[in-house]
């Protein structure tokens, strides 16, 4: 796969909070995350105690010390409540895109922005584990995170795409293709590696499994989809042919004066051989 060294980003309408530096918008941010967190934590005490179904948003509101409509500005729906971090999780991921240096190869910078989702299920082991229960229980929920893992294939699909080098494509060419399996095996590789620490109540060195799933993925597609293949001998530069007494010569338009002849020659000798 051949990808351009650095590629300017699209504008954004409106700056993300995870972009925006001033020190009233941090304080928002912050604001915001920790108000998301309260409310997650009362949801995620009420499931366990209640059960999902019979949990309402009206409850978790009220064990927040909140009153509905403020749930309504954090989360659409209840399910929504026990995945706080994944909207600010995204944007730091997206940022790690956004900075890459640009001699760095696009599947080891998504790579890195991928590592931020693990740091946010690292950051609150005991949740994460909890929560990982609960969705294993709940299909809804289990749809729903289904839902944001989607969001992080389509973010880094779209990364390895904008680094693939168009003016370089040949029909027949297979590096789209590459784009799109090898964010997907980014992706799998993660959730595989999250899952395993997980069921393991969240013991081990995480990180460290991270990283040698990484490898696996780069080995496998880091290289380029035709790795590995017995490449295909290439056209002959020029070739001839008898048609009566006329000698037919095809050579491509790059194909040296001296090859021509030598095949003009070639063909001359056999036919008078004969």
């Amino acid at each position: 796969m051949k990808y351009r060294p650095h590629m300017s980003q699209p504008a954004r309408t409106q700056p993300s909070d995870g972009n925006d530096t001033t020190p009233g918008s941090r304080r928002a941010a912050a604001q915001r995350l920790k108000m998301r967190r309260e409310l997650a934590a009362a949801a995620m005490e009420l499931f366990a105690t209640k059960g999902y179904e019979a949990t309402t948003v009206d409850e978790i509101a009220a064990a927040a010390g909140v009153a509905r409509r403020t749930f309504f500005r954090h989360f659409r729906s209840k399910e929504e409540a026990i995945f706080p971090d994944h909207d600010d999780t995204l944007v730091r991921a997206e940022a790690v895109l956004d900075a890459a240096p640009a001699h760095e190869n696009p599947l080891d910078t998504v790579c890195r922005g991928i590592k931020e989702v693990m740091r946010m299920y690292a950051a609150s082991p005991a949740v994460s584990v909890a929560r990982y229960r609960l969705t294993r229980e709940v299909p809804t929920l289990r749809e729903a995170e289904i839902a944001s893992v989607a969001r992080y294939e389509r973010l880094f699909t779209r990364y390895l795409l904008g680094h693939f080098d168009e003016g370089a494509h040949r029909e027949g060419n297979d590096d789209p293709l590459l784009a799109e399996v090898a964010a997907s095996a980014v992706v799998t590789a993660h959730n595989h590696v999250l899952r395993r620490w997980l069921r393991a109540g969240a013991q081990g060195d995480v990180e460290a499994q991270l990283d040698h799933a990484f490898a696996i993925v780069r080995e496998t597609f880091g290289t380029g989809i035709g790795a590995g293949r017995t490449p295909a001998s290439p056209p002959p530069a020029a070739t001839a042919a008898r048609e009566g007494e006329v000698l037919v010569t095809v050579a491509r338009t790059d194909a040296p004066l001296s090859e021509v002849m030598r095949t003009i020659q070639k063909a001359l000798r056999e036919h008078n051989s004969n």
